[in-house]
């Protein structure tokens, strides 16, 4: 299974109502098909009352051998339904990578 795959199996525990987990590796100095750089997008109820660390706390548990392992860089985007909603259903654009050489 790929490391994406993986990644979004492990997030469906918290029964998102959106979830879209992105490779952005392509975007980095990595070999190519590298799955090493993600951006997470998820929405859940089980976010409600909680503050953002608390949320990426989840995930880090979640994902903790994928971030001990493959994973080099999460970007994470988490939303309860309502702020979803007030969002616009809004993802932010990652920048572009700004470390190491592109040569």
């Amino acid at each position: 299974m790929s490391t994406q795959a993986t990644i979004e199996d492990k997030l469906r525990a918290l029964e998102p109502a959106f979830l879209a987990v992105e490779n952005e590796s392509h975007r980095h100095n990595v070999p190519p098909n590298s799955e090493t750089h993600f951006k997470v997008s998820l929405v859940s109820s089980r976010f409600e009352g909680l503050m953002p660390v608390k949320r990426h706390q989840q995930i880090y548990a979640l994902l903790a051998d994928e971030l001990a392992g493959p994973v080099h860089a999460l970007a994470l985007h988490l939303f309860t339904p309502e702020e979803w909603e007030a969002s616009g259903r809004s993802r932010p654009d990652s920048p572009d990578c700004r470390g190491g050489s592109k040569s």
